[in-house]
Parts: C-alpha cells; structure tokens; sequence
C-alpha cells in the first residue's frame, strides 16, 4: 500500500459503487444487490434493468429489504444493500439486528451520505449515529471510507465475510489518500503519517484527510504528530491504538459522527481501561443536523483543520 495524499480529489465514491457491485455479480454469480429506489443516485440502474436476476429494486420500504436479504443469505447467497445512511441504520435496523445478525446470516448494509455528507438533503438524512447502532450488533462489522482504493477494496472483502458489515461512505469524491489498486486488511489500522512522540490523531471518514492538513500545519510549527486511519471502527485495531497512544502520550478522534458512540467511543473505552493519557475529540457533539452545504456544516459541527488543531493542542497541554 502507497500513501499518495496531495491534497488532490479522487474519484467519485458513487462511480466505485457503480463500477464495483456489478464487476463483483459477474464474478461471482452469487452476489445479489438490493437498492431501496435509489439506484440511480450510484450508478447501478443501467446495469440493474439489464440484470434483473442480480438486482432488486425493493422501493421505498427499507425494512422490507433488509428482511429479503437476510432471507437470499439464508439460502446461501451474498447479499449487498444499499440506501441512504439514515435509512441504512435508524430504518430497518430491527431487521438487520434480528434477521441478519441474531440469526446468522450474513449481509453488506452501504449507507450513503453519512453525517454532514447529507448537506442539502438535511438534518433528516444526516446520520450521526449510525455507527453507533451498527456497533452495537454483536460480532458485527463497521467501516468509514477514506477514499475510492479503500471502498473498492473493502467491497470485495465484505462479499466473504460472514456476518453483518456496515459501510459508511460519501457519494461525491473525498481527497485521494491511497493507491489505486491497494488493499486494506480489514481490522488494521493505516498509519498515514508518522512524525514524531507529541500526539496521535486517530481519524476516519473524511477527517482522515483534514487531520493530515492538520498535522502537516502543526508540523510547521513544532508539533510533531501522528495520524492513523482507523477505518475498521470495529473491530477496531487495538494494538495500533495502544502503541501510538502509550508512544505519544496525547490522542484527538476526528470523526464525521456523534461524538457517542462512534470512533471516539471506540478509542476512549479502549484506552480509558489501559493508559492514563488524555483524550480529545473532535466529532459532533449531542445535538441533531441541519440543512446546508457540507463546507457550512463542517463549520458548523465543528469537523475542521483548525479544530483538530485546537483539540491537539489541547490534548498536549494535559500531559
């Protein structure tokens, strides 16, 4: 694996999906796909009216489609779902827990437009808790997508991983961070910039890029900091957290999510029961979204550079 990040965009994460889902039903005949009328919004449609063994368009009835994909992995297929994230999560998550989950079957739940990536569809499909509830499903799978090499990747990961998998991931293109054609091991963190014992920012999402930003500004003025993206919020890599945190002394969470929950929650239950380091975060707080676009609503939540830097600041001032 390459680390690439320039500051330049990637490819749109709905292209990925658009391109990925079909390529992996041609290869493997037992993928199945299932949208809840929003085909169009990933570029699966064309694709899906030409393969109406391969794809169903269940309509807006997004608890009904988590019932059928547990029902098409019951009888031995490779069930990928796709809706908004708010729809992912709050809408059928007694089906996915009881169906998927509780009775052993196993099925790939991709939730768009998580948090502030919502903007102008608003504070009712702006998911910050999404995470959290998919957290909660025993020996279930969360990951938060940094860019279009790591959807592509953990896409054809999930296809043979037993269990319930949860993806959060943008439809527009986030900052390119890693190269085309790598692969991520699943449960391991990425250490995307090493630089020195006075912090570790674990992020995920689309903070991973803007805690680089971040990290690359503290640098210019002393502060030698290291990110790590934890894009497995679970199961998280607990090895990678303990390390950099015991090595730096001080830890930010950077998340597009409520602060509870989450990552932060993740890495705070971790180290608060191993290392008496201080913690920051910089997520969003106990509060719901709001309509807007998503440079106002990252002001807004407070998913900035200059907070990250003001949290590192802070966690360092408490050593």
């Amino acid at each position: 694996m390459k680390i690439v990040y320039n500051g330049e965009k990637d490819r749109a994460f709905k292209d990925v999906l658009g391109e990925t889902i079909p390529r992996m039903a041609k290869e493997d005949p037992d993928v199945v796909y299932l949208d809840a009328d929003l085909m169009s919004c990933i570029g699966t449609a064309k694709w899906a009216k030409e393969n109406p063994d391969r794809a169903i368009n269940c309509g807006i009835a997004e608890a009904n489609m988590a019932g059928v994909a547990a029902g098409l992995s019951a009888v031995g297929l490779k069930p990928f779902i796709h809706t908004f994230g708010p729809f992912a999560s709050r809408r059928m998550y007694d089906q996915i827990f009881l169906s998927g989950g509780y009775a052993g079957n196993s099925v790939t739940v991709i939730g768009t437009d998580p948090g502030v990536c919502a903007a102008f569809n608003g504070g009712t499909h702006m998911p910050f808790e999404d995470m959290a509830l998919y957290r909660a499903i025993p020996k279930s799978y969360v990951f938060d997508i940094t860019d279009a090499a790591m959807l592509e990747s953990v896409l054809e990961q999930c296809k043979d991983i037993h269990g319930v998998k949860y993806i959060r991931v943008g439809r527009k293109n986030n900052m390119k961070m890693y190269e085309d054609g790598s692969t991520f091991e699943i449960g391991k963190g990425i250490v995307v910039k090493e630089d020195g014992s006075d912090a570790v920012i674990f992020a995920c999402g689309i903070m991973v890029a803007k805690a680089m930003e971040a990290a690359e500004k503290l640098a210019q003025e002393g502060v030698k900091v290291t990110v790590v993206d934890l894009f497995t919020v679970k199961p998280l890599d607990e090895e990678i957290v303990l390390k950099y945190a015991e090595k730096t002394g001080a830890v930010v969470v950077a998340e597009n999510h409520n602060k509870i929950g989450g990552l932060t929650s993740a890495v705070c239950e971790l180290v608060g029961e191993r290392l008496p380091v201080p913690i920051e975060h910089v997520a969003v707080e106990d509060v719901f979204g709001e309509v807007g676009p998503q440079d106002y609503l990252e002001e807004r939540f407070g998913l900035t550079v200059e907070h990250i830097i003001e949290k590192t600041k802070a966690a360092i001032a408490r050593k």
